[in-house]
């Protein structure tokens, strides 16, 4: 007998070579009918493989993140079965599970994958699906693997065995279909109730533009129907909430080829939206004890030999450029310069913590084809600063640094998010990671438990610190769901240490700081692209880039709009005039199209009265008001940042 530890605790004891698909059986039947994949002794099965040994195990479902994963590289077999079926011949590189559904790679020869073609490929998905299909797993002797492919005449599945030994070569079949695959699957292709193939693209053989261009084929696939119309239905959303269109749409930015890749050209409407952004940080962190300042945009090359970052972030910066016999480096991070502000005076424990913030301009050396619009970028302006402070002072101050992230949220709408709690990998330390093993596991302990006490979701992710300590990701989802990092958190013991950095404690000794790095708004130009899709480009009043647009109906109201247009201006409000020669029914439709919050119309009764008629974008006619009384509520509205979409 074998003993068996699920999740919550209880351990129950099976005949040893039972499966994990029996253990939910075990459990009910309701339960086995979902269960996708088994995370065995923190490795993920599949269902129908033995276990000979005692476990832990958690039976995994499409609720779980390794179920999905399990199940789209299950999708992406059986559309290679398609392929092959609708295309024979044909040779299949890999066919990995992405953060949404799957892509195969392969090799069609000369056959051109059309829009038509996916239609067809998605019908036979749809029937071979239904067969019931059961994944098979199987294991072969490297040499029979071999002689497999050769006689298939398959290069690139040889490849793959190059780097692969005995003992741990797997193949996997379902209906017609066998792969070289190290698994796991779901069960049979029962599952797949509703498929969608989505997009053909072009992708060089492992990646190396020197290799052949082989066919990609991104699809998505969901155990129901409505999950697949739900998705399609947030997809079409997304389209129309792309912050590119938008950004363009709205006169937020633009790029142009003679600037450079990835260089953005911040138009005046995206300027406002910066410097209000601006004035909220600065207003918060003024309240918090920050004090600014200003760096240089570059900087030699021995400072950052000294960070630390030119080993392990080369790759990421732009070449040196050569002056007077030294290399100096367009800063692609605030923090070196900062350490040196830190370390220009002496510092006592009485001056700590030490917080110094700047909206730092940073450079960093996107390879091109990861360029996309405000997301990835070459030059980007960070919302950033540095804490100094003592072991005993962390906790708080780290604490702080979450409780103004939590502010953000509630100020700009943001209901959905989770820290991503990175820590380093044991085995990458001196390569990937400074080598301080003792100092890696004191700070993630202190993060952890940071966490723990500000009850924040949080999920822990191995292998993704920063090289000099660990880090918290802040991952936000928009209005429609979608996933972005916005900012980070992190902790650096090393930084410190290299710069030499240091303050005299309480007992006249000197003591080195922990650095605390964080940038809460992350950058303008990733945040701006976010609130664009998250607003849908309707941003709130506050943060609107023109928040009111003066509609009068004929140019006899001319006069009577100016003095409006100069009572709002007194008051800083962001206002203008449409005093074109159109009718006011496509006056009010295309400041719509803008989404500029407010509009006033204005006619003779208006200017008679001194008022205005107030319209509200998405809402419509708010009724006539006196000029004053709406100077007043807007007003309000701007000063408490009110988040009103």
């Amino acid at each position: 007998m074998i003993k068996i530890t699920l999740p919550d605790g209880s351990v129950k004891e099976f005949e040893k070579g039972i499966n994990s698909m029996d253990v939910a059986k075990s459990i009910s039947e309701g339960l086995a009918r979902k269960v996708l994949a088994t995370k065995v002794n923190g490795e993920v099965w599949d269902t129908s493989r033995p276990i000979n040994n005692d476990a832990s195990i958690k039976l995994l479902t499409w609720d779980d993140a390794e179920g999905k994963s399990t199940f789209w590289h299950s999708s992406a077999h059986l559309m290679a079965e398609a392929v092959e079926a609708v295309f024979p011949g044909v040779k299949f590189w890999v066919g990995p599970a992405i953060d949404k559904g799957f892509y195969y790679d392969m090799d069609l020869g000369e056959t051109k994958v059309t829009e038509e073609d996916l239609v067809l490929l998605e019908k036979k998905m749809n029937e071979l699906a239904k067969q019931n299909n059961v994944f098979t797993r199987k294991e072969m002797p490297k040499k029979e693997a071999e002689g497999y492919f050769t006689q298939k005449g398959d290069q690139y599945k040889l490849d793959l065995l190059q780097n692969l030994s005995d003992g741990e070569i797997t193949f996997y079949n379902q209906g017609n279909f066998t792969d070289l695959c190290r698994g796991p699957h779901i069960p049979h292709t029962g599952f797949i109730k509703a498929i969608k193939l989505t997009s053909i693209a072009g992708a060089y053989w492992k990646g190396d533009e020197k290799n052949k261009q082989l066919t990609r084929i991104y699809g998505i696939s969901f155990p129901v129907q409505k999950e697949l119309d739900e998705y399609l239905a947030m997809l079409e959303e997304a389209k129309k909430r792309d912050h590119r269109k938008l950004g363009k749409e709205l006169g937020i930015y633009t790029m142009d080829d003679n600037v450079g890749q990835g260089l953005i050209l911040w138009m005046p409407n995206g300027t406002v939206i910066i410097e209000e952004l601006e004035k909220l940080a600065k207003e918060t962190e003024n309240a918090a004890g920050y004090k600014r300042v200003v760096t240089p945009h570059i900087a030699k090359e021995s400072m950052y030999l000294t960070s630390g970052h030119l080993p392990y972030y080369a790759d990421s910066m732009f070449p040196p450029m050569e002056m007077d016999g030294e290399k100096y480096y367009l800063r692609a991070m605030n923090c070196p310069h900062h350490h040196k502000i830190f370390d220009a005076e002496p510092k006592s424990y009485k001056d700590l913590p030490y917080r110094i913030a700047e909206y730092g301009t940073c450079y960093r050396y996107e390879q091109s084809g990861e360029l996309f619009g405000l997301m990835r970028v070459r030059c980007l302006h960070m919302n950033d600063a540095h804490i100094y402070c003592s072991k005993e002072q962390f906790a708080q101050e780290f604490k702080a640094v979450n409780n103004l992230y939590l502010k953000y949220f509630k100020i700009f709408g943001i209901e959905k998010y989770v820290m991503r709690l990175s820590l380093h990998d044991p085995e990458k330390l001196g390569q990937k990671y400074v080598n301080e093993p003792e100092l890696w596991q004191e700070t993630e302990e202190l993060v952890r438990n940071v966490l723990i006490e500000t009850g924040v979701p949080f999920v822990e992710v191995k292998g993704e610190g920063a090289f000099y300590g660990p880090k918290i990701d802040v991952q936000i989802w928009s209005a429609i769901g979608r996933e972005f990092t916005l900012a980070t958190n992190q902790v650096d013991f090393a930084q410190s240490r290299s710069f030499k950095l240091s303050f005299t404690n309480q007992h006249n000794q000197l003591e080195i700081p922990l650095i605390i790095h964080r940038a809460p708004l992350g950058t303008h130009e990733r945040f701006i692209g976010f609130l664009l899709e998250h607003y849908a480009g309707r941003f709130p009043t506050w943060l609107a880039p023109l928040q009111v647009k003066i509609l009068p109906i004929s140019d006899k109201f001319a006069d009577y709009a100016n003095s409006v247009l100069q009572s709002l201006k007194n008051a800083d409000i962001r206002a203008e005039i449409d005093d074109r020669n159109e009718k006011i029914g496509k006056k009010i439709r295309d400041t719509e199209l803008m989404k500029v919050p407010y509009m006033l119309v204005i006619g003779e009764k208006e200017m008679n009265e001194g008022t205005a008629s107030i319209r509200k974008h998405g809402k419509g006619d708010l009724g006539t008001q006196k000029i004053e009384e709406f100077i007043s509520t807007i007003k309000q509205e701007i000063n408490q940042r009110v988040n009103n979409f």
